[in-house]
């Protein structure tokens, strides 16, 4: 098993490199791969910020991405649920922090968007700093 880089992913996903597109998908198709969370994290960025996908759009491109016979995702539960939350109006790194950080009696923050978006969700320990 390999581990990939984000710009695999994009790659892969988008089809918008004539050169590297193919090789990316040569390599996804061809061989097991492990994706970490943090690649996850930095591909739902960069496809949200530099291609203008909707949330709604990179969760689905995320898990079928996921869901390919030869792809490993670290803690894939954790990001699924994250791709859920993110689909429902929370930020997709955020939804990861509260994942990530579940074990714990709270979750603290300055960001009041992110309290109101976690409560709405269901994650009543958020509170502000």
């Amino acid at each position: 098993m390999i581990a990939i880089d984000t710009n695999l992913i994009v790659r892969y996903l988008t089809g918008d490199h004539p050169e590297q597109s193919p090789r990316a998908r040569r390599i996804v198709d061809g061989e097991a791969v492990f994706v970490a969370a943090t690649v996850i994290l930095e591909v739902e960025w960069v496809l949200r910020s530099a291609y203008g996908f909707r949330p709604t759009d990179v969760a689905g491109a995320l898990r079928a991405f996921g869901g390919l016979p030869t792809v490993t995702v670290e803690d894939a539960a954790l990001v699924a649920a994250a791709l859920e939350l993110a689909e429902k109006g929370l930020d997709f790194a955020d939804a990861l922090h509260l994942g990530r950080s579940a074990h714990c009696e709270g979750f603290v923050t300055f960001d009041r968007k992110l309290m109101k978006a976690a409560k709405a969700a269901g994650y009543e320990n958020v509170r502000e700093a």
